[in-house]
């Protein structure tokens, strides 16, 4: 199977994170999901690649980034996408976010609204708190055990071709084995079986997911956002997708697709990226607006910019300069 564009790597705060990229024009951040990497991408990154500069990175803990004793939050994995962005030297980017990635390009849109034009989330985490019990398991006591003998090596080959040759049947309910059966391989890494935990751990726990962004929907109506899932999505149920966090919704829920929509349909999901892109102007950051939505919440018109916050933005620009 092509992997997509050849890995490259670059040293972030002592740590190395590797990173594909391809194309020109403007950029695209593709986040991939939890223990994932970023060849979850691989059969859509030759058709955006010929619309934008496509920069898909391993998260830290994941793939053949560096799996450290470190900051494992949404917080951190935003911080760590804008300072990849600054090295690379982009300014801007629309980012988009494959269920855990997806977490993490709200965060990133959150924490850095001035360097995200749009946001495009798949099958996202982070809407409400119904999650696979599969990954729920991963922040009981004791899981890292179970995970260490289900992956030893002696019976870990059988079941990894067994997962994958269950995914080719003609049954929507296996059509994601094959990317469980790469997941399942990774997390025979006792590295990245640490790091996969410490991320779940951060926004989960048996009952399922405790941190979502719906308490800070209302800040989507200063971007715009697109929702891609799977109708038969078994890791995050599509239901999730009538949360989606703006106003005039651009919610596509794509029939026989499961957890993976951009592999199971690379060319209408290819489709519906490009033209997103092409019918939204990018976001642009206005400090008075972001501030008047903060104090204001769900309250706040976008017709304008309350004269008070325009008046003090304006003094407060001339004093920097």
């Amino acid at each position: 199977m092509d992997q997509g564009p050849e890995v490259q790597y670059v040293v972030v705060h002592g740590y190395r994170r590797a990173f594909r990229i391809q194309g020109s024009g403007p950029a695209l951040l593709l986040l991939h999901g939890l223990a994932c990497d970023s060849s979850t991408w691989a059969s859509v990154i030759p058709e955006l690649s010929k619309h934008f500069t496509v920069i898909a990175p391993d998260l830290l803990g994941h793939g053949e980034s560096d799996k450290p004793d470190a900051d494992y939050s949404l917080g951190g994995y935003a911080n760590g996408m804008r300072d990849l962005m600054t090295i690379l030297g982009i300014d801007k980017a629309t980012v988009v976010g494959h269920s855990f990635g997806g977490g993490v390009a709200m965060q990133f849109a959150y924490q850095f609204p001035e360097r995200t034009e749009r946001v495009v989330l798949v099958s996202t985490g982070g809407l409400g708190r119904d999650v696979t019990p599969m990954i729920r398991f991963l922040t009981v006591p004791g899981s890292g055990l179970v995970l260490r003998a289900a992956t030893f090596r002696p019976w870990r080959p059988l079941v990894a071709r067994t997962l994958d040759a269950l995914s080719h049947l003609p049954i929507g309910a296996t059509r994601d084995l094959g990317e469980v059966s790469r997941i399942y391989v990774s997390l025979s890494d006792p590295a990245t079986r640490t790091a996969v935990q410490r991320v779940t751990r951060h926004v989960l726990d048996w009952r399922g997911q405790f941190v979502t962004m719906t308490d800070r929907s209302y800040l989507a109506r200063l971007m715009p956002v697109l929702v891609v899932w799977g109708r038969d999505d078994l890791a995050i149920p599509s239901r999730h997708a009538e949360l989606a966090p703006t106003q005039v919704q651009d919610v596509h829920v794509l029939e026989d697709a499961g957890h993976f929509p951009h592999k199971n349909h690379p060319a209408e999901f290819c489709r519906l990226v490009v033209e997103f892109v092409a019918e939204n102007a990018p976001a642009s950051y206005h400090r008075g607006r972001w501030r008047a939505l903060l104090r204001r919440g769900d309250q706040f018109e976008l017709t304008s910019v309350p004269p008070v916050v325009a008046a003090v933005d304006a003094a407060a620009e001339t004093h920097v300069s």
